[in-house]
């Protein structure tokens, strides 16, 4: 069995997020570690090749509200509005067998341990193949109206979404679970379609669960110590600075 991390930040700022997530992408002595978390405010990131002038929702375009905070990930992928959700990362090396074979492997891996999360709500959801998602929209740049074979779908739309970041030898793997939508997405797969009482906690809690007994992994809670937190302060100030957000 192995031993891994867990770290839970619900409600923190956006900035320290991703400057966390950065930290532990950048350390080579950092336990592999699984985060769950919440924003706030409601964020819109923009995945790190993005255009922000070509994603309507960032200036109220689209659902006639802007969001909270923008932020740029270093992950790729379309955009996401961070709201009613539950955001993992997962950050350990890619000598890690989670990580092994190809990218879309690594994919297939992870979703199938949310899948089995999910079920413990009344979701039966799957891997959309070659399906047609009425979830899929042209011009938007969101990551849940584009899709791809390793995402997870039920009823016809996208409800996870997830980019990866792969860096001297180690890997930050982002991901996005919908338990309600937003202005901004839309008509996307949420959990709360089949469990209405499902909160951020307990998801995080089932999806805890289906780690530990799929991958055989014990997760610790922990929290960052001193040196991970004074890091992503200062990396996290980047990820709000216009200049950075605008990049590109």
């Amino acid at each position: 069995m192995e031993t891994w991390r867990l770290i839970s930040t619900f409600g923190a700022e956006p900035s320290f997020h991703m400057g966390l997530d950065e930290a532990l992408l950048e350390d080579p002595a950092a336990p592999p570690t699984v985060r769950f978390y919440t924003w706030k405010p409601d964020t819109l990131s923009l995945g790190y090749f993005q255009r922000l002038d070509e994603i309507p929702a960032a200036t109220g375009g689209a659902g006639g509200r802007r969001p909270g905070a923008i932020v740029r990930r270093i992950t790729g992928g379309g955009a996401i509005h961070h709201q009613h959700e539950l955001t993992f990362s997962i950050v350990c090396s890619l000598a890690h067998p989670l990580y092994a074979g190809s990218i879309a492997e690594s994919y297939e891996r992870v979703h199938a341990r949310i899948a089995d999360a999910l079920a413990e709500f009344g979701v039966a959801s799957r891997p959309r193949g070659a399906e047609t998602l009425g979830s899929d929209l042209a011009g938007t740049g969101m990551c849940f109206h584009h899709s791809s074979a390793q995402d997870l779908v039920w009823g016809g739309r996208k409800g996870v979404g997830s980019a990866q970041r792969r860096k001297h030898g180690r890997v930050l793997h982002h991901g996005s679970i919908k338990l309600g939508t937003t202005p901004l997405e839309g008509a996307i797969a949420t959990v709360r379609e089949h469990a209405r009482e499902c909160t951020p906690e307990s998801l995080a809690l089932a999806l805890r669960r289906s780690l530990e007994a799929g991958l055989d992994w014990k997760l610790i809670p922990s929290v960052p110590d001193i040196v991970e937190r004074d890091r992503a302060r200062i990396l996290g100030a980047r990820y709000i600075d216009p200049e950075f957000v605008r990049r590109r």
